[in-house]
């Protein structure tokens, strides 16, 4: 069964697992105790550090292993602002930040302090003019990922790393995505990563402050990890993440080459393949690996189901397969439709056959999803008649349904109308903020605009064609 999630976690790789099972039975002991067992623990650890140093690109003194790369962007996050409380307490990131550091962002703000969110492209990158923009004399830190774990958008980190250090700003990376493929470039000051997305095992993060960097760690104190991490450190899952990060490493170039034609293929053949299906995120800088895209009329969940029960695992960032029936922040900051909206992240050794079987099932996917929801076969027809004016011509209810259906009754009752009119849909679905413009630009239809209501709003569409 193809496992195409490795955005998500990676598969354990060999090189990691080898080195888990050989560690087992060096590394239990405490490494900050003097007896044997504790030297050779400490021996482990020490040689773990320098060479995850190496990869990161910083020196070891700088590094701690954390229990997650969510933990790891915590205390760093929050070792930074504290660090810099005397320069201010503004902290910018990026609208496509990873939960975990838009959730340190909304603790800073109940704590007192203030956030800047910058905006991305339709690709979902920033632009580092407006990173500039948002950096203040009063700015503590500032974050933004190496590259989305949604979209796989690359951002241009190292711009950004000489912007901040030109304002006095350190600048913290989530590098969970990119650090198995390359090292994050540029002067940055304080980097987080996860293990288990290069193929090394779960509960074990990265947390690098370079020198110069002011850093406070925060929460309860330790004298482990210089501090920044408390806990006994788990040494056989450390050696097995750093092994895994070397090998990973060691086969990047390769690799990203072959992974990227498969990428390619998918992001060509899907378009070609399924009606009224949009792909997402910036087309050249991005991951080697990821494709990420949407389709018209589709429950995010019930096309994830069916894939699933065809043999393919992937991932979802539509509002129809999250408990908040909310649209992913991600796709909502870059402005593009957010139903029916399929991941795939492939992870390495996946071969040509695998992608190729996935093309061929797609398409059957969508359409059994599709039939269920009676959902519009192609696109609208041409009416004669025309019309003109902003006030609806005929209000869709919608109220009380959630993704896709208000798109999908909008798309059935446009065809009711002459061309010029203007059509209503109600909606109180959070989603439909989102996807009712993005079917207007895919169907050329003029969104005219929203419009308050008693319940929900009130999306205004001027059929065009």
């Amino acid at each position: 069964m193809p496992y195409f999630d490795a955005a998500s976690s990676a598969p354990l790789h060999p090189v990691a697992r080898q080195a888990l099972i050989a560690s087992l039975d060096e590394g239990w002991a405490d490494p900050a105790r003097l007896y044997r067992e504790g030297r050779r623990a400490r021996m482990l650890l020490d040689a773990a550090r320098e060479a995850a140093a190496e990869a990161v690109g910083c020196a070891p003194g700088e590094l701690s292993f954390t229990s997650s790369g969510t933990t790891a962007v915590h205390r760093g996050a929050a070792g930074a602002l504290a660090g810099r409380r005397r320069a201010g307490r503004h902290l910018v990131v990026s609208a496509v930040e990873h939960s975990c550091v838009l959730h340190a962002a909304d603790a800073h703000e109940r704590d007192g302090g203030t956030v800047s969110r910058v905006t991305v492209d339709r690709g979902g990158r920033v632009a580092v003019t407006e990173f500039r923009e948002a950096l203040r004399a009063d700015t503590a830190l500032a974050c933004l990922q190496s590259a989305n774990h949604e979209v796989g958008t690359t951002q241009p980190i190292a711009e950004v790393a000489g912007t901040c250090r030109e304002a006095g700003v350190p600048l913290l990376v989530d590098a969970a995505q990119t650090m198995g493929w390359e090292p994050v470039p540029g002067d940055w000051s304080v980097l987080a990563a996860s293990a288990h997305k290069w193929g090394g095992p779960a509960g074990v993060g990265l947390l690098a402050v370079r020198r110069g960097t002011r850093f406070a760690p925060q929460g309860p104190a330790d004298e482990r990890e210089s501090g920044r991490a408390a806990g006994f450190e788990n040494i056989p899952a450390v050696v097995a993440a750093v092994a895994g990060l070397r090998a990973a490493r060691a086969e990047a170039d390769a690799e990203a080459q072959r992974l990227r034609k498969l990428v390619e293929r998918v992001r060509t053949r899907v378009t070609e393949l399924v009606p009224d299906v949009e792909v997402v995120g910036d087309p050249r800088h991005r991951l080697p690996h990821v494709v990420t895209f949407s389709c018209l009329y589709v429950d995010g969940e019930a096309l994830l189901h069916e894939l699933d029960r065809a043999g393919f695992s992937v991932s979802s960032g539509s509002s129809c397969t999250s408990s908040t029936l909310e649209p992913s922040h991600v796709l909502r900051a870059m402005g593009v439709l957010s139903e029916g909206n399929v991941r795939v992240s492939l992870p390495r050794g996946t071969s040509a056959e695998e992608v190729e079987r996935f093309l061929g099932v797609l398409p059957g996917a969508v359409s059994a999803v599709r039939e269920r929801l009676e959902a519009p076969a192609g696109p609208v027809a041409r009416s004669r008649a025309e019309a003109s004016g902003d006030e609806p011509a005929l209000t869709v209810d919608s109220l009380g349904k959630r993704c896709p259906i208000p798109v999908i009754e909008l798309a059935k009752a446009i065809t009711g109308v002459p061309v010029g009119s203007v059509i209503a849909v109600l909606s109180d679905d959070e989603a439909a903020r989102l996807d009712i413009p993005a079917w207007c630009s895919m169907r050329r239809q003029e969104y005219v605009g929203e419009r308050a209501a008693e319940r929900g709003a009130a999306y205004l569409v001027r059929r065009r064609a």
